[in-house]
């Protein structure tokens, strides 16, 4: 990705976040806009990392088709994820669930379903206490998802939280999104968050 697609990537998630957060203030709205990124960061690292681990096993799914592969594998093979598992954390010292992973946790905001804030509550408190060790232990503290902030019920901020997450997924696809550009994007958006609410940069929790 070239410095100019780093730089419109990184306008255009702003832009994302400004139109989204309404009467929000951006200190609040950086919190879910941050967490969701990160969430994509390790996620994308995840699945590639499993790919490799898997190899050929790693199911090889068609183009319309809405499952996820890792999700197929561990259906498919029960008696193999706590080694999987073991491994994974050995080699890139996180697990994330299938699905508690961007793929899945983007594709139920896209189809607007009703359990998204319940999976996505979950796969924070997972990857916080239970991942590895205590990495990431308190990385999600700040964002609240059951804040009336979201909406007043349940409901309102599930559908708040979908179309968040939908408009981060559709703003990115024109994009390629590898470790590196998101990152760039993350401090970005960092940097634009601080602006806007008269803080540095370096006030905001970055993680490396």
């Amino acid at each position: 990705m070239t410095q100019k697609d780093q730089q419109q990537l990184g306008k255009t998630l702003w832009n994302i976040a400004d139109q989204l957060r309404g009467s929000m203030n951006a200190d609040d709205f950086r919190d879910y806009m941050l967490s969701f990124l990160f969430l994509r960061y390790l996620s994308h690292n995840y699945e590639e990392s499993a790919r490799k681990e898997l190899g050929s096993d790693y199911p090889t799914l068609p183009d319309n088709d809405g499952s996820i592969p890792l999700s197929v594998w561990y259906a498919v093979n029960e008696e193999d994820v706590p080694e999987f598992e073991k491994q994974m954390r050995r080699k890139v010292h996180h697990v994330i669930q299938p699905h508690h992973l961007w793929s899945n946790i983007s594709e139920m905001a896209r189809t607007q379903n009703g359990e998204l804030l319940v999976t996505l509550e979950a796969g924070f408190r997972y990857i916080e206490n239970e991942s590895f060790e205590s990495a990431f232990q308190g990385l999600f503290s700040e964002i609240n998802l059951n804040s009336e902030k979201l909406g007043k019920t349940n409901t309102e901020r599930n559908k708040k939280l979908c179309t968040i997450m939908q408009k981060i997924s559709e703003g990115i696809a024109d994009f390629s999104t590898d470790s590196d550009a998101l990152g760039d994007a993350y401090e970005y958006l960092i940097g634009q968050f601080a602006a806007g609410s008269g803080k540095k940069a370096g006030e905001f929790y970055t993680p490396q």
